[in-house]
């Protein structure tokens, strides 16, 4: 008698990064992976679970992720309404577990697969890390070598006012497995410098998959650097999230 593995479907231990909802059925396995190997050049593996046909454990290469779609209708009722979603259905993508090096390909996997859900069924999608919404003309589509920061990690801007200044903060480095990053400046200054300190510093520790200690430094290229000057939580998203607020050194 052959002993047939379960596939392993989202849990608590790997959380979905995204939701898709959608009107309708449910494209079938054949159609996802026709449309990932035309945009991507595959192989797709998809397999199915017999026991349970809405959970799908995809492959391509040495990705792997995890699609249950259609969610059940206990999972979705209070989650419908927290979105204000209209959708019928919702469905959900979540990457494996991988070592650090390997989580940017492994977030790209689960974004691409989201992604063509989003389009096959016409949905919207969720990103549970940055509590943005993605309709598919908002998709941007990359080459699987090309990974850029900004695609996944937004960078916002808030105001601190019990300290009368600017918060600058990332919110994305979660999905990663490291802390987020902030930055405050006063009052009218502009924040675009900032920016760009937060994305080459987000770009270095998705490469190092390491959250830096507090007094260390980080070299972002010549005559940049940084300094992790404090650690704290903080919820601007309405998840509690750990921060590492950074100060850029002076030149030597």
């Amino acid at each position: 008698m052959r002993i047939r593995k379960k596939i392993p479907k989202p849990s608590a231990r790997r959380p979905p990064l995204y939701f898709v909802g959608y009107r309708g059925a449910v494209p079938s396995p054949d159609e996802l992976k026709t449309w990932y190997d035309l945009e991507y050049g595959g192989p797709l593996v998809l397999r199915v679970s017999e026991q349970e046909t809405e959970s799908w454990h995809a492959t391509h290469g040495p990705w792997t992720a995890h699609i249950v779609i259609p969610l059940p209708d206990s999972h979705i009722a209070g989650l419908k309404q927290q979105l204000a979603w209209e959708h019928e259905h919702v469905g959900a993508v979540a990457p494996s577990l991988m070592p650090p090096r390997d989580m940017p390909d492994s977030i790209l996997f689960a974004a691409r697969l989201a992604r063509g859900l989003t389009l096959l069924t016409q949905g919207t999608a969720y990103d549970i890390t940055t509590n943005q919404y993605v309709n598919p003309s908002d998709w941007q589509d990359r080459p699987l070598t090309n990974f850029i920061v900004g695609d996944h990690i937004p960078i916002v801007r808030g105001d601190d006012e019990p300290n009368h200044r600017t918060w600058c903060y990332t919110l994305g480095l979660s999905k990663f497995g490291v802390d987020e990053l902030e930055m405050f400046l006063p009052l009218g200054l502009p924040d675009q410098p900032v920016r760009d300190t937060l994305r080459d510093t987000a770009d270095e520790l998705t490469r190092t998959g390491q959250s830096p200690k507090v007094g260390s430094h980080i070299s972002l290229g010549p005559g940049q650097n940084v300094a992790i000057a404090n650690h704290r939580t903080a919820s601007p998203a309405g998840r509690m999230l750990g921060f590492r607020e950074i100060r850029t050194l002076p030149s030597s």
